[in-house]
């Protein structure tokens, strides 16, 4: 059975594993080094998590197992907006995929933001990889600018129903 639970700051081993398989690879490729994590342009998604006021995760556990992580920071990365919107970040190991887990994840992440009063959250997603495209669509997100192979989409949560209808 899958629980939910919130990310705390002594997760950031677990969001580096997970960052990893977030990293979409596509098929026949050969996927980067692990250590690829700790590189500047990734390690600020998981360095120091929980030390931001938005620093905010939901991780999804099978028998108390890590089975999928979603997480939002403020950061300068792939899917900057602005110095307001955090960005989010969603990985399930591979055998977890298509089967409503990240829905879940997205939605309670999503939920708990506005609760906080976080209005905006943006991600980065490459177009090849259709089947976050469609999950993220289907919650809400709108492409904001396309950047060749990977778009930036970008959420309202004040003003959409559609992340908080997801799960029902």
């Amino acid at each position: 059975m899958i629980i939910y639970r919130q990310a705390k700051a002594c997760d950031e081993q677990l969001l580096q594993v997970f960052l990893y398989h977030a990293i979409y690879v596509p098929e026949g490729c050969k996927p980067p080094s692990a250590d690829i994590v700790f590189t500047e342009d990734f390690i600020q998604y998981t360095e120091a998590f929980g030390t931001n006021p938005l620093d905010l995760g939901i991780v999804a556990e099978d028998n108390g197992n890590p089975v999928g992580v979603a997480w939002v920071r403020l950061m300068k990365s792939y899917g900057y907006v602005d110095n307001d919107t955090p960005e989010l970040s969603i990985s399930l190991l591979p055998e977890y995929r298509g089967k409503g887990i990240g829905t879940v994840l997205l939605s309670e992440l999503l939920n708990s933001l506005k609760m906080k009063n976080c209005r905006y959250v943006s991600l980065s997603v490459q177009k090849a990889n259709t089947a976050a495209l469609r999950l993220y669509r289907k919650a809400g997100f709108k492409i904001i600018e396309d950047k060749g192979d990977e778009l930036v989409m970008k959420i309202d949560l004040e003003n959409n129903e559609a992340v908080f209808a997801v799960i029902k």
